[in-house]
C-alpha cells in the first residue's frame, strides 16, 4: 500500500494557527476513511492522536535532532507532505515531496535579502517540491512575487472553518466579562496583528469597550499595547485575558458586538470567518488575504487612522443593524462554506495526484 507522512509536529501548539491547521486538516483526513493509502502522523506526543483516531494512522515520534541532516528520517514514503513553509525537518532522501505555504511574511518580518537564511530555506522547498498547495491566492502570489517557483502542479485549498456547532451551555460566562458592549479580537499579540490601533479607535467610540484574546506574554503587549492603554487613560476599558478556552472564545464571538481585526500580514485569517459563523459583523483591515477570505461579507479599513477607524465601524454597524436578519444569515452561510472535511478531501485528491500518477 502507498504511503504519505505528515510533517505534523506543529500539532502540539494548538494555540497558534499551524497546530490548528495540523490538528483540523488530519480531523478531516479521519473522517475522510481513506483506504487505498496510509497515512504517519509526526508528533511529539503519539498517544492522544492514537486515543482519537486508533489504527486509522501510523505513528512516528519527533524528535528535535531531526532537523539535522544527518538525523533525518531515512524511510523512503511514497509522499512526504510538509504541512507549513518554516518546518526544517525534511526526509532525508529526494521523495515526491508537496508543500504546503500559508504565507511568506518572513520576507517583510525577518529579511528581504533572499540570502537570508530563512528564504534560502524556504526556495530550497520550493526547490523539491513535486506539488505546492497554498491557503490563499493571496499565499501563492506573494510566493510567486518574491521566489523562484518550480514548474510543478499548484493548488489553492482554503482552510476550514474550526467551529461547526455552537456549544455554549446555557448561562456560562467566562471569568473575565466586559460591563459595556464590546468589540472582540483574538490573536498572538504581535507587530503584525495592529491591536494597539484598536485601542486608539476606542478614544471616538466611547460607548464600547475592547476586549484582546490569544497569547499576550510577548514584547509588543509591553513595549507598545500596554503603554498606549496607558498613555491614552483606557485602563478600565481593554480587557485583555492572555490564551482562553474554546468556550471562552465562543461567548464572546457570541456576545460581542463586532469582531475587530485590523492584521497588517494573513495567510488567510480564520477567526473573522468563525466570527461570521456567529452572524457578527466583521471589520478588516483591505490587505494581504482578508480580502479574498472576508468578500462582501466584511467591513474594511483601508488605513489606521483612529478616527476613520471609528467612523468605518460606526457606519458598518448602522448598517448591519438596519438589514440585521438578512446580513446575519449571509455571514453564516459564508462561515460554513469553509469547511475542514471537503479541504481534507481536496488535500487527498492532491496525495493521488502525486501518488498514482507516478
Amino acid at each position: 500500500m502507498q504511503t504519505v507522512f505528515l510533517e505534523s509536529h506543529n500539532i502540539k501548539n494548538q494555540h497558534f494557527g499551524f497546530g490548528q491547521f495540523n490538528y483540523h486538516l488530519i480531523k478531516g483526513l479521519y473522517n475522510a476513511n481513506v483506504k487505498d493509502f496510509k497515512m504517519t502522523l509526526h508528533a511529539k506526543s503519539a498517544q492522544p492522536l492514537k486515543s482519537e483516531y486508533k489504527a486509522y494512522f501510523n505513528y512516528k515520534k519527533y524528535y528535535s535532532l531531526r532537523r539535522h541532516t544527518l538525523f533525518r528520517i531515512r524511510k523512503k514514503y511514497d509522499l512526504w507532505h510538509c504541512l507549513n513553509q518554516n518546518i526544517k525537518i525534511e526526509p532525508y532522501y529526494n521523495i515526491p515531496y508537496l508543500l504546503t505555504v500559508h504565507d511568506v511574511n518572513f520576507i517583510e518580518e525577518r529579511s528581504s535579502d533572499l540570502s537570508h537564511d530563512c528564504n534560502v530555506r524556504f526556495q530550497e522547498k520550493l526547490n523539491r517540491s513535486h506539488a505546492i498547495t497554498y491557503i490563499s491566492n493571496y499565499a501563492k502570489t506573494s510566493t510567486h512575487k518574491y521566489f523562484k517557483v518550480p514548474k510543478v502542479p499548484e493548488y489553492v485549498i482554503y482552510n476550514g472553518n474550526p467551529i461547526l456547532d455552537i456549544e455554549i451551555p446555557q448561562n456560562y460566562k467566562p471569568k473575565q466579562i466586559s460591563n459595556a458592549p464590546f468589540l472582540f479580537s483574538i490573536g498572538e499579540f504581535t507587530e503584525r496583528k495592529n491591536f494597539h490601533t484598536l485601542v486608539k479607535m476606542l478614544e471616538f467610540i466611547p460607548e464600547y469597550n475592547l476586549i484582546l484574546s490569544g497569547n499576550n506574554h510577548t514584547a509588543y503587549t509591553s513595549n507598545i499595547l500596554q503603554k498606549t492603554i496607558k498613555q491614552l487613560g483606557l485602563e478600565n476599558r481593554v480587557l485583555i485575558t492572555g490564551k482562553i478556552s474554546e468556550l471562552d472564545k465562543q461567548y464572546y464571538l457570541q456576545n460581542c458586538e463586532a469582531f475587530v481585526f485590523p492584521s497588517l500580514r494573513e495567510g488567510f485569517g480564520i477567526p473573522p470567518i468563525e466570527a461570521m459563523r456567529f452572524g457578527k459583523p466583521v471589520f478588516l483591515s483591505n490587505n494581504t488575504s482578508l480580502p479574498e477570505i472576508g468578500g462582501e461579507h466584511a467591513f474594511y479599513w483601508d488605513h489606521y487612522d483612529p478616527n476613520y477607524m471609528a467612523k468605518v465601524l460606526e457606519n458598518g454597524l448602522n448598517t448591519f443593524n438596519k438589514n440585521k436578519g438578512i446580513l446575519s444569515q449571509g455571514y453564516i452561510n459564508h462561515a460554513k462554506s469553509f469547511n475542514w472535511n471537503a479541504s481534507a478531501l481536496a488535500y487527498i485528491k492532491v496525495y493521488r495526484d502525486i501518488l498514482f500518477s507516478k
